[in-house]
């Protein structure tokens, strides 16, 4: 079993490293430090990898103990090999790239508050009047952004 571990490892350590040996580059010391932490939460035993095992002891830790084995296999089968910190941070930049950095969402929302305020409570509702909702209560967010972005509703 222990052989079957290292070996699990070095192959890992490898590919891993050859994912994206520059992944560090792509977030701010500060974002590192918190995928840090949040990768040593979830690595419950302590051996540098997350596996199975460490997802499903992280979800009964959070509560939830009915987490399926397809489910767990799903998430582990998005990474092209065993899940060292190199791996987790590959991932996330993945699943983050294209999104807006806060200072972004925030000028975006400063357009909206041209008295600089800090809030915008009745803009947001006069906003949300235009918003496209189905029956079930989802939001088209495409549809939001148009509004956003024209003022008023596209013609379709």
């Amino acid at each position: 079993m222990a052989s079957r571990k290292t070996k699990k490892k070095e192959g890992g350590a490898l590919r891993a490293q050859r994912a994206s040996s520059n992944v560090f580059s792509n977030f701010e010391q500060t974002q590192i430090q918190e995928f840090k932490e949040a990768f040593t939460l979830m690595d419950q035993n302590r051996d540098g990898f997350i596996d199975k095992e460490d997802l499903k002891d992280t979800y009964a830790s959070l509560g939830k103990t009915n987490v399926k084995d397809d489910e767990l296999d799903a998430m582990l089968k998005e990474a092209s090999g065993p899940i060292n910190f190199t791996m987790f941070l590959n991932l996330f930049g993945e699943k983050l790239s294209g999104t807006d950095a806060e200072e972004t969402i925030l000028n975006a929302f400063k357009m909206l508050d041209p008295d600089g305020k800090g809030k915008i409570n009745k803009e947001v509702d006069q906003m949300f009047q235009f918003a496209s909702i189905d029956a079930a209560g989802n939001l088209d967010y495409k549809a939001l952004s148009y509004v956003i972005t024209h003022g008023e509703e596209k013609e379709e």
